[in-house]
């Protein structure tokens, strides 16, 4: 199959003097139509950060799933739905309409034709969308839409179950682990530039309620599937996890080549 992009001798740094990280150095790469990565991994693990830098400097169309899930958490909740009916949420979905859009180059959530982005990211939305996850009517709902987005480009897919379930024939998986206590960190110092009122300790109570949820659920439970490559960002900065993964990236598509 031919090349649609071919990239010779990038190189790429982060930071300068000491705190300087080769990300890339003289490398070439070939991407053919149809690839698709897998980052899956805990909450906070820096998976969309890295995902969406990663996207774009490859040139592949992002695709944030656990904002897709957000989503319908968020519409529950304005529905003032009893997310632990699974009969009711079910009802309400077929009345739902779930999208990624890019405005001004920027990957928006949209729901009911309303941009939701500004209101997916609290913490009572993140719990509600660990329990609409968990129920098997919304993720089939979901499915379609992030398959047939795989299907029609070449992608870089976050998420908890994309290398076992939702792509499990992706070329390229992830792994992507930190300590709670990082990010829970990670995603206080979020909250803070939004303006959410919250503290730390309820910040790392609910990672780890939603860590609890998310591996135990009894359909999709997250997990890492047998040929994901572990990466565990705790301690590292933006810019080295970014690192970490490209160096997976490349290598596998040195293999494949």
């Amino acid at each position: 199959m031919a090349a649609i992009i071919e990239l010779q001798k990038l190189n790429k740094t982060f930071g300068s003097g000491e705190n300087q990280v080769n990300a890339l150095q003289d490398v070439s790469i070939s991407i053919e139509q149809g690839d698709i990565f897998g980052i899956i991994g805990l909450s906070g693990a820096g998976k969309s950060t890295i995902a969406r830098i990663l996207a774009a400097e490859l040139r592949f169309v992002y695709v944030d799933t656990g904002a897709l899930y957000r989503a319908v958490g968020y519409s529950m909740l304005q529905q003032h739905i009893d997310l632990t009916d699974a009969a009711a949420v079910e009802a309400a979905l077929p009345a739902l309409t779930v999208e990624l859009r890019y405005v001004d180059g920027v990957q928006r959530v949209f729901a009911n034709g309303a941009d939701v982005s500004a209101y997916i990211r609290t913490p009572e939305v993140s719990m509600a969308a660990s329990k609409v996850s968990a129920l098997p009517a919304v993720r089939q709902f979901l499915f379609a839409l992030q398959q047939d987005t795989a299907a029609a480009h070449n992608v870089i897919m976050d998420g908890r179950d994309i290398g076992t379930v939702v792509l499990p024939h992706a070329q390229v998986k992830v792994f992507l682990t930190a300590s709670a206590e990082d990010r829970a960190q990670r995603r206080y110092a979020e909250l803070q530039e939004k303006g959410v009122a919250t503290t730390f300790e309820e910040v790392l109570a609910d990672m780890k309620q939603r860590d609890y949820d998310d591996t135990h659920r009894a359909t999709a439970p997250l997990k890492a599937a047998a040929d994901a490559v572990l990466v565990d960002t705790s301690g590292n900065t933006l810019e080295q996890s970014v690192a970490a993964l490209k160096q997976v990236v490349l290598d596998k598509l040195e293999g494949m080549v």
